[in-house]
């Protein structure tokens, strides 16, 4: 009995890794698509681009205490989401559950899934602090707005894309190889400042030619929680890499080259 029981565990087992192996891939895929969609959809929210349904000027309406309150608790779900999921003891619980080659592809997943609450329950607050009207400065705020985000999705492009949002795990596991250590490199933007994503995303949030309440309340919002999560997200990279993050915090700006150093 003991033997036969044995047996049907390990098939159990072997037919487990098998539709895992099936799964991840596909699973990947669509995790990464709608990531991809939603941030995408993020740009023009925050641009305020008018074709779009909702964005950052056009949400619901109410009273102003209501609308700040609602904006704020989304922000603070969006953070919540984004650092508890991105924390190693959440993971290690979190890949009991989910297969460690579809985790990223579901933290992506759930990142889209709060941005559309995001853009569903924005409530857009009357009023602006700036206007330009000059065309020539309106066009200088825009190059900046899409510089930033093309520093971002460069960024992303000079460590590992399909590793950060997925795809490289479930490849990998689809194949049955493993993934070679964690590696420290600083190409490129990396050399100037720790983190051109967030620098890439700071760009594109305050960069507008039309500075409404709406819009600086989401940029100031967004800002907050990025300062905040920033100090854990290098933490876990002390973590990670030791001696050779804590030279390298020494040596670079945070945001901007030379500035916000960690001795």
């Amino acid at each position: 009995m003991g033997r036969l029981e044995t047996r049907h565990r390990i098939a159990s087992s072997r037919g487990g890794f098998i539709v895992s192996r099936m799964l991840a891939l596909p699973v990947a895929l669509v995790c990464y698509a709608a990531f991809f969609v939603s941030f995408v959809y993020l740009i023009g929210f925050i641009g305020a681009f008018e074709p779009l349904p909702t964005h950052v000027d056009k949400g619901m309406t109410g009273p102003f205490a209501l609308s700040l309150v609602v904006n704020v608790v989304l922000i603070a779900l969006f953070g919540l989401q984004h650092s508890i999921m991105a924390r190693p003891a959440f993971k290690a619980g979190w890949t009991k559950f989910v297969p460690h080659s579809m985790e990223r592809g579901v933290y992506c997943l759930a990142t889209a899934g709060v941005l559309l609450i995001i853009f569903t329950f924005w409530h857009s607050i009357e009023g602006s602090l700036w206007s330009v009207s000059d065309p020539t400065l309106r066009m200088v705020f825009w190059a900046v707005f899409f510089l930033g985000w093309a520093i971002l999705f460069i960024s992303t492009w000079l460590l590992n894309h399909f590793e950060l949002f997925g795809l490289a795990q479930a490849w990998r596991h689809f194949r049955g190889t493993e993934g070679a250590p964690s590696e420290f490199r600083t190409p490129l933007f990396y050399k100037m400042v720790r983190h051109p994503i967030y620098l890439g995303f700071f760009l594109g949030m305050w960069a507008t030619p039309d500075m409404t309440y709406s819009h600086f309340l989401f940029a100031s919002l967004f800002t907050i929680y990025i300062v905040i999560g920033i100090s854990y997200e290098e933490k876990d990279l002390l973590t990670e890499f030791g001696q050779r993050y804590a030279e390298y915090r020494g040596k670079v700006g945070a945001f901007i080259p030379g500035i916000g150093k960690v001795k």
